[in-house]
């Protein structure tokens, strides 16, 4: 026979399980909108039955009501690897876009303001002053137009420098951010064994771990190992960042130390095995994207100068005396490389002009007489000039192996770049519409629907209801025999 009291004992394992649920469900509803939560659910299951003697011999098996076996996180583990393993493609492509953006913006082609505008105004100003050679004023524009784009290549070497400075900065940040985001999972790790080694469920503690493991895997790529202890190892490439509670931390680059040098970065003593994710992204463009476009308008400017220096220094100029062109000295270069530092003219044998260094030569710069405009001694000779302002059509000037016009090699490096520009925002949308679906399909995995969790509640609030009127019907039953029974004739 059972206790008198299995019926109490049955509501009251009921209304616990019951309220359990409706506290679990209002955790889910409490944490609708909070990044990272996943809904739990209340497992329940039936207690081990009693055994009773049954008739003709058989035993039976009575249960004994309902228990909260655990709270299960519901969760898909392998949405998880493949949202990490695209979010890392999306850092990639988010930083290449970003760079690829800024070096256009510097370029900002085409524009009224760009180099393409600024030296055609300045092949412009040499056909003016093909027609009027002798003219002041025509030489004074040719001077100030070739200011103009000797600024304009400062201008866009000193910005590409700048960018290049700050890339380095915000690798440092990456680098750091890595670091933290480890030391956080390692702090978590160690949480997480304590309790699960005491059966407990930090369910709480593996959402925020999962958080920060989704925003490493943006940074870098990373593989994660699940264990069976509640522990997670997360790895780039053979190297671990963490295994169990042990921490390992990016090394060998660090700017407040001096350490600028993002190709020397290790984790475990190795080198850094990126293959994806923003920091390789940053450091590529660091390393070869604005490098390559800053060669790319360095010899622009050296194939530039050269070109125009190479015809004014065989032409001839007019003598401070005024009126007759010099026959007998020779002109000097358009162009110089001077030293943006100490302002001292570079030799030309030992250091190339540039776009950092390139400026009108000062000579120019204190007499117009000394522009070269004529190809012979003669009054009223423009046809110097005139072989300048042809330099914008010639189309054999060699760009380091390219043979090409100085406007369509400046041409084909804007081409290029809004090429590569388009081509990683298209992968940076690719990325993040996949990134997105595959969020959307674990959201509807891990997410909380608050319809379903309004149904639930409904659901555990009249289960709860029915366990209590269980509870208040055995009351009565044992008032029944306890105040009713044995009073026969009272």
């Amino acid at each position: 026979m059972t206790s008198t009291f299995h019926g109490i004992e049955l509501g009251k394992r009921a209304l616990f399980a019951q309220q359990t649920a409706l506290s679990v469900t209002g955790q889910n509803v409490s944490n609708a909108n909070t990044t990272g939560y996943t809904r739990q659910r209340a497992e329940m299951q039936d207690d081990k039955g009693l055994s009773l003697p049954g008739a003709n011999g058989n035993n039976m098996q009575l249960g004994t009501g309902v228990v909260v076996n655990k709270l299960v996180r519901l969760r898909e583990d392998y949405l998880d690897v493949q949202y990490r393993g695209e979010n890392q493609n999306l850092g990639y492509w988010d930083a290449k876009s970003d760079t690829l953006s800024k070096i256009e913006g510097i370029l900002n082609e085409p524009s009224d303001t760009g180099l393409a505008s600024t030296m055609d105004q300045f092949w412009s100003s040499w056909q003016e002053l093909s027609k009027n050679p002798d003219s002041a004023a025509a030489r004074a524009v040719v001077r100030q137009r070739g200011v103009a784009v000797a600024e304009t290549f400062h201008y866009l070497s000193d910005s590409l420098d700048q960018m290049k400075d700050d890339t380095l900065h915000v690798i440092d940040a990456k680098v750091k951010s890595v670091n933290d985001i480890v030391d956080q999972i390692g702090n978590l790790n160690k949480q997480i064994s304590s309790l699960v080694a005491n059966n407990y469920q930090p369910n709480d503690l593996y959402d925020q771990r999962d958080v920060l493991i989704d925003n490493l895997s943006k940074i870098v790529n990373v593989s994660v190992t699940n264990h069976s202890n509640g522990l997670v190892d997360v790895a780039i490439g053979t190297d671990f960042l963490v295994k169990g509670i042990d921490v390992n931390k990016l090394e060998g680059f660090d700017l407040s130390n001096g350490l600028k040098y993002p190709e020397n970065i290790t984790l475990n003593g190795n080198p850094l095995q990126l293959n994806s994710g923003e920091l390789k992204g940053r450091i590529e463009s660091y390393q070869k994207t604005i490098p390559e476009m800053h060669n790319k308008i360095d010899t622009l400017a050296k194939t530039f100068a050269d070109s125009i220096n190479k015809i004014h220094s065989s032409g001839y100029h007019l003598q401070n005396s005024g009126g007759t062109f010099n026959a007998v000295s020779p002109s000097d270069d358009f162009f110089k490389g001077i030293d943006p530092i100490t302002g001292n003219i570079l030799d030309p044998t030992k250091v190339d002009i540039s776009a950092k260094n390139i400026e009108i030569n000062p000579a120019i710069m204190d007499s117009l007489d000394l522009i070269a405009a004529a190809n012979e001694g003669i009054t009223g000779n423009g046809q110097n000039a005139q072989a300048i302002a042809n330099l914008k059509f010639t189309g054999n000037l060699d760009f380091n192996g390219t043979t090409s016009t100085i406007d369509d090699y400046y041409r084909n490096i804007i081409g290029q770049l809004g090429i590569d520009s388009q081509e990683a925002q298209r992968m940076q949308g690719n990325s993040d519409v996949i990134v997105n679906q595959i969020d959307n399909r674990r959201q509807s995995v891990s997410g909380v629907s608050l319809d379903e969790e309004m149904a639930n509640m409904i659901k555990y609030q009249q289960a709860y209801n029915a366990a209590a009127r269980m509870v208040t019907t055995m009351d009565q039953c044992l008032d029944k025999i306890i105040n009713g029974m044995g009073r026969v004739g009272l």
